[in-house]
């Protein structure tokens, strides 16, 4: 049957068309943190931030069902659920962070966000690291420079080293690491300024997540917040993965960062899988972007999506699932790291809160990626019951990201699996 599906898919949809895992999973039905598939298999789902708060969480369901079967329609007619949700949503915001635009795809809030910065700065520049995904529409998908379109424009964009902690270059400490950093941004912004294009705003995900989430104390950002508003550029912080409470002790990745962004942008765990997107930013910021485009999304902000919004902040604080994810976070770190000593292919335990994993390398002295072994470790654990995958800068980084009511025992049964399959692994090199 799964071979039908991949046939079918392959002349419906087009062919490269990602899947995950050698063997991909047919999935069925969810509910909390568990996922089946055709065959009535059970699997851990320790890797989509889209069900923030659960598959299929009834009071989410609930929400979406009771507003379809009332009133669905755009912006343009007067409904007080977008005021609603926009001042619940906003208010978990540091000042003047207070305005919002409701989308349906992160790649759109992030669009919206570019247009932002030229409006505000009058200038195209954008500077992003070498190792990032923003979205994919033409003009962010122009960000990444891992699988950028061979047409895509880059003139106006200039990519910085995406940050290493575990390889910092020369050796660096944690500050030297930060102001290196910093020194690469603000070559770029000469570069930009220099070249006549002009710099209007760096775009960042906070927690660096595609880069590896490498592990940066708090205020390591710093002397780059400094850079970019000493250029009078605007500060994009892409909070699609670690917003809305996953890392546990902040709601948002650039509040554990210690700075206010300009502009935040919003995205998948939103709506809890209903295609929910944000833009939050100031009230002038917001009015240059209004007086420079027209801007009129169809179903970005409908009753419906607002509905859906809404129950899933209900939820987080309901259940008190940031509380969860900073308890449940450190304790599976913890317990990676006592894994790590018995298993050399760790090379390097990082995360926090409900976004956490291990660097797998060939030897620990020199840090060989070992990227290969990533993959045949998240097919294993795939075939052990449990999802999981791989992301970084040199894709050996585990990515472990479960929806948000994660718990002591569902992180004791990850670790168990994960460590039969390291040693699995390990026992074939």
């Amino acid at each position: 049957m799964t071979n039908n599906l991949i046939d079918k898919r392959r002349r419906l949809l087009g062919p490269n068309m990602s899947l995950f895992y050698d063997d991909p999973v047919h999935l069925v039905r969810g509910q909390g943190v568990w996922v089946f598939d055709a065959d009535g298999r059970k699997y851990l789902d320790c890797y989509n931030n889209v069900p923030h708060v659960g598959h299929c969480h009834p009071h989410v369901v609930e929400a979406i069902a009771k507003q379809a079967a009332t009133l669905n329609t755009h912006t343009r007619y007067l409904h007080d659920g977008i005021l609603s949700y926009a001042e619940r949503l906003t208010a978990k915001f540091d000042d003047p962070l207070s305005s919002m635009i409701m989308v349906c795809t992160g790649s759109e809030a992030n669009d919206i966000a570019l247009r932002m910065a030229e409006a505000v700065t009058g200038k195209r520049g954008i500077i992003v690291t070498d190792h990032t995904y923003h979205g994919n529409t033409t003009a962010v998908a122009a960000l990444s420079s891992t699988n950028r379109a061979s047409t895509s424009q880059t003139d106006h964009i200039r990519f910085v080293p995406a940050p290493d902690s575990y390889r910092p270059p020369h050796d660096m400490t944690p500050e030297q690491h930060a102001a290196d950093f910093a020194r690469h941004v603000e070559n770029a912004i000469d570069d930009l300024e220099r070249s006549g294009i002009g710099f209007a705003g760096l775009l960042i995900c906070p927690f660096f997540a595609n880069e590896g989430f490498p592990d940066l104390p708090e205020n390591w950002l710093a002397p780059t917040v400094k850079a970019v508003k000493n250029a009078g550029g605007l500060l994009i912080a892409d909070e699609v993965q670690p917003g809305f409470g996953r890392i546990g002790s902040h709601m948002w990745g650039h509040q554990y960062q210690g700075f206010t962004p300009d502009v935040v942008t919003l995205g998948k765990p939103m709506g809890n899988g209903h295609p929910v997107a944000a833009v939050i930013t100031t009230d002038d910021i917001i009015s240059a972007f209004r007086t420079s485009f027209r801007y009129f999304n169809t179903f970005g902000g409908n009753p419906v999506s607002v509905a859906a919004a809404n129950a899933v902040l209900d939820v987080i604080e309901t259940e008190n699932l940031m509380d969860n994810a900073d308890r449940v976070g450190a304790y599976a770190k913890a317990e990676l790291s006592r894994l790590s000593e018995t298993h050399p292919i760790i090379g390097n335990v990082r995360g926090k809160g409900l976004f956490f994993g291990t660097e797998l390398v060939l030897d620990k002295s020199n840090k060989t990626p070992a990227t290969d072994i990533a993959n045949q470790v998240a097919n294993l654990m795939r075939q052990n019951g449990i999802l999981m995958n791989k992301l970084g800068i040199h894709y050996n980084t585990t990515k472990m990201r479960p929806p948000m009511p994660f718990s002591m025992e569902n992180a004791d049964l990850m670790i168990e699996v994960f460590d039969h399959v390291l040693t699995q692994v390990e026992s074939t090199l």
